[in-house]
């Protein structure tokens, strides 16, 4: 499968090494160009591309950048893709620890409907709540005990689809949490961020926090923003909080 991953992050640089290795055709950009890529992709076995080029003749393509910075994408990139592209966004808010304030972030809450509104084109929102270290160290076969289970957003069905056979390939069972709209429950700040739990937890902490996002926003806000300030403080115990 053809891969194109915007953000060379550790996330981003994550994925392409394991989708490299699953047998995949990856390329991968960031807004510093192919040249600051040379090392990344020759040590993985991807090719540094430019953010155009990581969007051409793609049957996927992953954008992995900062929240704040999805904006400067130019819509053009995602205008004409075929119909059957699927387009994943990895991304998280933190206004307080990265992003700064987005007004209509901020008035809506809810990530990666935003940035689907930002790009102009349906996304699946995934890998956004697995810690890079836990998806590059913890995959486990099929059916193996207390596999980690990761959680997946998004409208489309078909698209969904293929990133469920991804996630399962990369050694992690996926978790269907609904539609864009209700991808808040995989955000910062809920019970399911970055805790490596399989899938019965999964489903638990899930229906624990049902469907209506407004009885669950300031709960959740609340927690992301206590935990951007211990990870200002102590990154070390904000790891050790998410073991729970």
């Amino acid at each position: 499968m053809n891969i194109g991953i915007i953000g060379s992050g550790e996330m981003g640089s994550c994925l392409a090494s394991k989708f490299v290795k699953l047998g995949h055709t990856v390329s991968i950009a960031n807004s510093r160009g192919p040249v600051s890529l040379q090392q990344l992709t020759e040590e993985i076995g991807a090719e540094a591309a430019t953010v155009a080029e990581a969007t051409k003749n793609k049957k996927v393509i992953i954008v992995s950048i900062p929240t704040k910075n999805v904006p400067d994408l130019s819509k053009s990139l995602f205008k004409d893709l075929p119909e059957d592209v699927v387009v994943i966004d990895t991304g998280n808010y933190y206004p307080n620890l990265r992003d700064g304030a987005i007004p209509a972030l901020e008035q809506s809450g809810i990530d990666s409907l935003w940035v689907q509104e930002q790009l102009g084109i349906p996304v699946v929102k995934v890998f956004n709540s697995i810690l890079a270290t836990s998806l590059k160290g913890m995959g486990k076969t099929k059916g193996e005990k207390n596999r980690i289970a990761i959680a997946v957003s998004g409208d489309d069905t078909k698209a969904k689809e293929v990133v469920f056979k991804l996630v399962d390939e990369s050694g992690f069972d996926p978790f269907d949490v609904g539609t864009i709209a209700q991808s808040w429950k995989q955000q910062p700040g809920s019970s399911i961020y970055c805790r490596d739990i399989n899938l019965d937890k999964i489903k638990k902490r899930i229906d624990a926090m049902g469907t209506a996002w407004p009885d669950m926003r300031n709960v959740i806000i609340a927690k992301r923003k206590a935990d951007e300030a211990l990870m200002k403080a102590d990154y070390p115990a904000y790891l050790r909080g998410l073991q729970d």
